[in-house]
């Protein structure tokens, strides 16, 4: 039903919310994050500060909300030692999410979204991902399936894809996400290089390429994500010459240096909220934040909705 209530928004012109970051929320306010795992394990060690997140970006405007399950499948909780902690910490991580909707919503529709990635085990000390350490095609699939049937069976209303980019990794993602059942949106990540628009997953692919990848799927909504605030609307041009369905956007802000991200010249609230209406103007319809953003960034977007 919300999910209903929410594409009939949409239907009818209206701007949705994201919720901003989880993970670097998580970090900026002192959560224990994992050198590996990095986040995941906070739904354990700090499940009341996670509440208090959802709470607040709910709070903030927030029509959407993304589980913290963004970092847990295996070959990320591997790196942890706790591999076989993926199904738990995923149901956990959308039954505190789904709590946060209960005590801030106030009966107004909130879907709750289990956020799966298609991140990949990094090089210790390094901001890359490590080949040696990344699974096989048929291990992701099966990862990536038991991150989204652990949250369709805690009660997710949706599948948030998360930092699409390498074509490879995209298929299995939807192809979990469609099997789910439930409606899901597509978020791809992007970055300038040379004023060329590429992909942004450690090594470089033409965006375009990815976005063919995952227009192969049949997402309600597909946008760019963790992405540089400069090179949002030259993908989105890029998307729409691919796409004309409905467009998200919800870009980072500060910089990953390994293990952590750093809020350096991270924007203004109504730096981003202006920048979201140049996006709007290329068709953008839901808007949010990512890594280095908070719930007082979705408190400045929502003068869109006026």
């Amino acid at each position: 039903m919300v999910m209903a209530a929410l594409r009939k928004r949409l239907d009818d012109g209206e701007v949705l919310l994201l919720d901003g970051a989880t993970g670097t929320e998580l970090e900026r306010r002192g959560a224990r994050m994992s050198g590996g795992a990095w986040c995941a394990l906070a739904t354990e060690t700090d499940p009341d500060l996670l509440l208090e997140i959802h709470e607040d970006y709910i709070r903030a405007g927030s029509d959407v909300i993304t589980a913290n399950t963004f970092s847990n499948a295996r070959h990320m909780l591997e790196q942890a030692g706790v591999p076989e902690k993926s199904p738990t910490l995923t149901r956990r991580a959308v039954e505190i999410a789904r709590k946060a909707r209960d005590n801030a919503a106030g009966g107004r529709d909130v879907a709750v979204a289990v956020s799966l990635s298609h991140q990949m085990p990094m090089v210790p000390g390094a901001a890359r991902d490590d080949p040696e350490l990344r699974p096989t095609p048929g291990q992701t699939l099966d990862n990536f399936r038991e991150v989204v049937s652990a949250g369709v069976e805690a009660g997710a209303d949706m599948v948030m894809l998360e930092m699409m980019s390498r074509p490879v990794h995209i298929a299995p993602a939807i192809q979990a996400a469609e099997e789910s059942g439930l409606p899901y949106w597509c978020g791809m990540s992007a970055r300038l290089e040379d004023d060329t628009v590429v992909s942004y997953v450690w090594e470089s692919f033409p965006f375009a390429e990815s976005v063919r990848a995952a227009l192969l799927g049949h997402a309600d909504v597909v946008g760019v994500m963790h992405t540089n605030i400069g090179a949002v609307g030259p993908a989105l041009d890029i998307l729409r010459r691919e796409w004309t369905g409905l467009t998200m956007a919800y870009p980072d802000s500060g910089f990953f240096e390994m293990p952590r991200w750093r809020f350096a010249g991270v924007i203004e609230p109504d730096g981003l909220e202006a920048e979201a209406r140049a996006w709007r103007d290329k068709g953008a319809r839901v808007f949010g934040g990512c890594c280095g953003l908070g719930p007082e960034h979705i408190g400045a977007l929502a003068a869109l909705r006026g």
